[in-house]
């Protein structure tokens, strides 16, 4: 992954209510959400959620489909996880993290 993707990516997610849909469709699974059980789910008004269901998009970290009369929204595992990668690539300096903490490293 690219740093610029990276950015694009991170500066997507680094907005609360974008960051509440993207783990809500990571949450989903591949079967994904229609934009009315995301706006049933978080609570939020259609028009804010197409908004940012777009910027998702425009940062690869969300694809869409139709089916039928439906759009379904998934998360872009494969994005999210050359971004987590990426994140992760010299954690602990190439040493296996401690696999008891997400935090913390033998380093």
């Amino acid at each position: 992954m690219e740093e610029n993707d990276v950015v694009r990516s991170l500066a997507a997610l680094a907005q609360p209510l974008r960051l509440r849909v993207f783990r809500s469709l990571v949450v989903a699974g591949p079967e994904g959400l229609t934009p009315g059980a995301l706006v049933d789910a978080l609570e939020v008004p259609a028009t804010s959620l197409s908004f940012h269901l777009k910027e998702l998009a425009n940062a690869g970290l969300v694809s869409q489909e139709r089916q039928g009369r439906n759009l379904i929204y998934r998360a872009a595992f494969d994005r999210m996880n050359a971004l987590l990668a990426y994140l992760t690539e010299n954690c602990c300096q190439g040493e296996a993290c401690l696999p008891d903490s997400a935090t913390a490293c033998n380093c």
